[in-house]
């Protein structure tokens, strides 16, 4: 029998991640309930499951009322991030697994009260943390816990949002400020403290960072730049966030997320309209944002670990690349295009099995004649776009989550190790803004 879910909220994530997996995989899991206030999301999504329109919501408080004649096992809270708390703890007081999109909180209150209850009914709680779940991932992961490049020493990620994507999101979406949503160090790069946090094994010792809104600032708009890109802009032809070029004419093909999000009629005529109107056809530097768009975060870890995350929305590709060095082996990895290089600076160093590598390439180099190995590491070719969101981390989180429901297992993490990731962007944050170190302890 497939596991019943109610989704609460039906945007980009609770639609075309996590409730679209739902609609592919009908022998596993069914939509029982759609609860969003937009009615165009939530009935799209409802039609899409045959979800019949009693059981569609305005609001997430009658559906879990209705949980027991829902016959529900289990939520997906993918509301905006301020609205995670409450449906999650209420979910797991009704005895439902829950599945709660990242950031589960935007403020420390709220994360520890979450931690609190959980803790206190035994809840079954699982975090949109997608990262753990790539086949990339996985496979740093696979190599480090191995000791393969022995004992780990740093770790660097870099975080590179993409030019358009910041704007998208961080300067005219959402994400854009931080009293209505969450800081950018916890909004984006909390799967990216997650996975160190994963690859160390504990949380940090102590967190220092540093960042500011350099470029997307009123004072920075060219001259005669009006409030809306469709109000006449000089500089339309040679502005890199010109919006109808991005959802108009590049995006003109695409009718799911980013361009859902303009409105229901993904036509021309209707991306216009909406451009007209709504946040996304706003001057980049009109747009009431003030969270950060670009930030450095340095934690040690206990043994002298070391981690930096660097993150930055000037940057022409939209992904994650990776190096972790160890006192036998060096790793250096890209996300976008699944690449993995190994430095093994001993000539008989062996690689343990990687279900996830394909086309290993080995070769000698330098003068000690350490071995360098080249890998792919991702979903398998031939695999459509809708099964690769966040590198196949979508698909692996549902797996995992309906799994779990069934008997199969459990997801990766524990919610106290998802939590720190939070706990460690809150200090991150905090350290930013008061220019000191924080240690554990104070978080």
């Amino acid at each position: 029998m497939p596991v019943r879910l109610g989704v609460l909220g039906a945007g980009s994530r609770g639609r075309d991640s996590y409730g679209r997996w739902i609609v592919r995989h009908p022998e596993r899991a069914q939509i029982a309930a759609v609860a969003d206030p937009i009615p165009d999301r939530r009935d799209g999504l409802a039609a899409a499951a045959g979800v019949p329109d009693e059981r569609r919501y305005h609001d997430w408080k009658p559906l879990l009322a209705d949980a027991q004649h829902l016959d529900l096992d289990g939520v997906i809270v993918a509301l905006p991030d301020r609205d995670h708390v409450a449906p999650t703890l209420e979910a797991a007081r009704r005895g439902l697994a829950v599945l709660v999109e990242k950031p589960v909180s935007s403020t420390p209150a709220e994360l520890e009260q979450l931690a609190d209850g959980g803790s206190r009914l035994n809840a079954r709680i699982s975090v949109g943390h997608v990262m753990r779940y790539q086949p990339f991932w996985q496979t740093l992961h696979q190599l480090v816990a191995s000791g393969t490049i022995g004992r780990l020493v740093t770790m660097r990620i870099e975080e590179n949002i993409g030019f358009w994507h910041f704007a998208h999101s961080y300067v005219r979406g959402n994400w854009r400020n931080s009293s209505t949503s969450s800081p950018m160090v916890l909004a984006k790069t909390c799967h990216d403290l997650d996975a160190i946090r994963w690859f160390a094994g504990s949380p940090p010792v102590s967190v220092s960072s540093v960042g500011e809104l350099t470029y997307f600032r009123p004072e920075n708009a060219p001259p005669g730049a009006p409030e809306r890109c469709l109000d006449g802009c000089p500089h339309a032809d040679d502005c890199p966030f010109y919006a109808p070029r991005y959802y108009v004419d590049a995006l003109r093909d695409v009718h799911g997320s980013p361009v859902a999000l303009l409105g229901a009629d993904t036509s021309p005529e209707g991306r216009l309209r909406a451009l007209e109107h709504g946040p996304y056809g706003r001057c980049v530097f009109a747009g009431g944002n003030n969270v950060v768009d670009h930030q450095q975060t340095v934690m040690s870890f206990p043994g002298g670990l070391t981690a930096t995350l660097s993150t930055s929305a000037f940057t022409g590709q939209n992904t994650r690349t990776v190096r972790l060095t160890g006192s036998s082996g060096e790793i250096a990895g890209h996300v976008r295009s699944g690449s993995v290089e190994i430095d093994l600076f001993s000539p008989t160093a062996v690689l343990p099995e990687l279900p996830h590598a394909r086309d290993v390439v080995r070769r000698r180099r330098g003068p000690m004649r350490h071995q360098t190995i080249e890998l792919l590491a991702g979903p398998a070719e031939g695999e459509t776009k809708d099964h690769r969101g966040h590198s196949g981390g979508d698909d692996g989180l549902m797996d995992a989550f309906v799994s779990s429901l069934t008997g199969g297992g459990a997801p990766s993490t524990s919610l106290e190790a998802s939590l720190d990731s939070h706990r460690m962007a809150f200090a991150a944050e905090r350290s930013r803004l008061e220019g000191r170190t924080v240690l554990w302890g104070e978080v």
